[in-house]
């Protein structure tokens, strides 16, 4: 499913946005693990909602002999304890990762980000910019209900958000679980990855989902995203609503809009792969971002 379709069908569908791990590095003031692999220049990966560091495991692989890949386990997706409640989620996950890398010794990254990943990637570039690099965001929008409508503000989507974390929270335990499986087969085209997410969607706390996606739908960046000074990689999908009359085309001038502000962008649309790009086309991820290195090493 592209990432902006989540925000198409969220008001009647739950979003459900996996080796051999190093050691995990635990912050002393956060709620975030990160985990280690690899050696050299670091790259750091963020999964998207619900979801776990195997996300990134193909795409680990293949520049793991010259990058230090730190995957973000995020607190109360796929079996993490939750993070410590409270009114908002991507600003406290933003300085959390902020603080855990600093921890770390991280500096200068290559930051990936997939999904809800990509815009805490985008915040992360922004608030912290010694941090970041360079910047790869999977499959993610600055703000995505307003796929169909660039005029939409924040302000115009509080309302369907508050409604839609209403109906979440009044649902049974299984009314929920059942509802957020049912987005499963649009995300990835593999069956052994669709139970992966399964189990992803089933092992999450269900108070951090709902937080997640509620402000996911009030938060725009369009703007923000202006101040990146990072050379930046998008690489979305389409194919998974082919059928409903997406086109790559009418898909790629959606991510163009959108992070039409960012000074150093390039855009690529997958033909092949549907939301988990890094599972579903593999050799096509990996290849333009080993491109997109090498051409940025260059023009640095």
């Amino acid at each position: 499913m592209t990432f902006f379709n989540v925000f198409k069908r969220v008001v009647t569908s739950a979003v459900v946005l996996g080796s051999v791990w190093g050691s995990a590095v635990q912050a002393k003031q956060a709620e975030v693990n990160i985990v280690e692999r690899g050696k050299g220049q670091t790259m750091v990966f963020i999964p998207g909602l619900n979801s776990g560091k195997e996300t990134f495991t193909d795409t680990c692989a293949a520049f793991e002999q010259t990058y230090q890949c730190l995957f973000v386990e995020l607190p109360g997706f796929a079996g993490q304890p939750p993070m410590e409640r409270g009114q908002s989620y991507l600003v406290p996950m933003r300085d959390a990762i902020i603080h855990t890398l600093r921890e770390h010794g991280t500096h200068n990254a290559v930051l990936v980000g997939h999904s809800l990943g990509g815009v805490l990637g985008m915040m992360i570039a922004l608030q912290a910019p010694e941090l970041v690099d360079r910047l790869v965001l999977v499959e993610s929008l600055p703000f995505a209900p307003a796929n169909q409508n660039p005029a939409l503000t924040a302000e115009q989507t509080r309302t369907g958000a508050e409604r839609m974390r209403q109906q979440r929270e009044a649902m049974s335990d299984e009314q929920y679980q059942a509802n957020a499986v049912q987005s499963i087969g649009s995300m990835t085209r593999s069956p052994e990855r669709q139970d992966q997410l399964r189990q992803w969607v089933l092992s999450s706390d269900r108070a951090t989902t709902i937080a997640a996606l509620t402000e996911l739908m009030t938060t725009d960046l369009r703007q923000p995203i202006s101040g990146l000074r990072q050379p930046v990689l998008v690489l979305g999908a389409w194919a998974a609503y082919e059928k409903y009359g997406t086109t790559l085309e009418s898909t790629r001038a959606i991510y163009l809009g959108q992070f039409s502000k960012v000074s150093s962008v390039e855009v690529h649309m997958s033909q092949a792969g549907y939301h988990f790009l890094t599972w579903d086309d593999t050799q096509w991820v990996n290849a333009h971002i080993r491109d997109f290195l090498t051409a940025t090493a260059t023009s640095k």
